[in-house]
């Protein structure tokens, strides 16, 4: 067997909000469950070692593979994943368990969803954990203008705008697509990769000189768990996983009739010391915006946070949840 039957509890399907969702689950069927909610580009399978802690916990853990990614249905319409369908499936999924109300903890991409868990479906969520991603609020003007402008064409999120060549280019060799991602943080400080137009975050250069032999950052994942993410991407595709970012500026519209802070929920902000894409920073204007708010960082910790530093997630998203949702 390989890692994902050997580290995974067995899938389990569900349709909900008008797509299969494919999901995990972990723990007693009691108490308030948690749903973990991942990232870009990632699978439940980003959580295993949350899974598995949680459950053994006596917690009940519930972790999809969100829409267009893994086992779960890939819609082939850009709208099809905006934040109304990727929050609409969360609530979906709990109808399907027949849950009221959930925890919600998102890393990544999956921290933008959570975070407007409350906004969106305030009647569904007990309480928000976010790993690396902060809650942000509305901006004032659309994302994608203000990214182009700050960082370039060439940044990631702006060129995931382009039609078709992002899954081209990501997906013409998913091993190494992955391994280049999946990396730890090198030593030394924090800085935003350029690329040689001067763009910032411009993984399609940089991805397409990446040299692994000559990267000083560790490999973090084994063959076996690189094999899983390299395999679900291999047969899966990017566009549903791109199409996330497409709709960043038809977020930034909906969420013009949102309200602007989460109060009267608990909340936990982890975040990770050295992650160049989401630094601790970018979550100091929190307290501003969330009412019941606890803050924490991981040291030593790049990006892929919860695969770099099992146990220290662990412990603070359990310590957590004893002190806030006592079993």
């Amino acid at each position: 067997m390989g890692a994902l039957e050997t580290m995974m509890p067995p899938p389990k399907r569900a349709r909900v909000n008008g797509v299969e969702i494919g999901y995990y689950e972990a723990g007693p069927r009691e108490g308030v469950p948690i749903v973990l909610s991942h990232g870009f580009p990632e699978l439940a399978f980003s959580w295993r070692h949350q899974i598995k802690a949680l459950g053994d916990a006596g917690r009940w853990v519930i972790a999809p593979d969100q829409r267009g990614y893994g086992l779960s249905g890939k819609p082939g319409a850009v709208p099809d994943y905006d934040i109304d369908h990727l929050t609409g499936d969360m609530a979906g999924l709990l109808d399907h368990l027949g849950v009221e109300k959930a925890i919600f903890c998102g890393h990544d991409w999956g921290g933008f969803v959570v975070w407007q868990m409350p906004l969106v479906h305030p009647e569904r969520v007990a309480g928000v954990i976010g790993l690396n991603t902060p809650f942000l609020p509305r901006g004032p003007s659309d994302p994608i203008a203000a990214m182009r402008a700050r960082f370039g064409p060439d940044m990631y999120i702006v060129w995931f705008q382009t039609p078709d060549e992002p899954e081209a280019v990501l997906g013409a060799d998913t091993r190494r697509t992955m391994d280049f991602f999946m990396r730890r943080p090198a030593a030394g400080p924090v800085a935003p990769p350029p690329s040689a137009s001067g763009s910032t975050f411009a993984f399609r250069d940089l991805l397409k000189a990446w040299d692994p032999s000559v990267d000083p950052r560790e490999r973090l994942l084994s063959d076996g768990e690189l094999a899983v993410f390299a395999d679900a991407f291999r047969d899966g595709g990017f566009f549903g996983p791109v199409s996330w970012y497409r709709n960043f500026t038809r977020n930034w519209e909906r969420a013009e009739a949102l309200p602007t802070r989460i109060d009267g929920l608990p909340c936990l902000m982890i975040t990770a010391e050295l992650d160049a894409v989401l630094p601790p920073a970018a979550a100091e204007h929190m307290p501003a915006f969330v009412g019941d708010l606890e803050t924490t960082m991981v040291k030593g910790s790049g990006h892929w946070t919860q695969q770099e530093k099992p146990g220290e997630v662990n412990r603070l998203i359990l310590d957590w949840l004893d002190r806030r949702f006592p079993k």
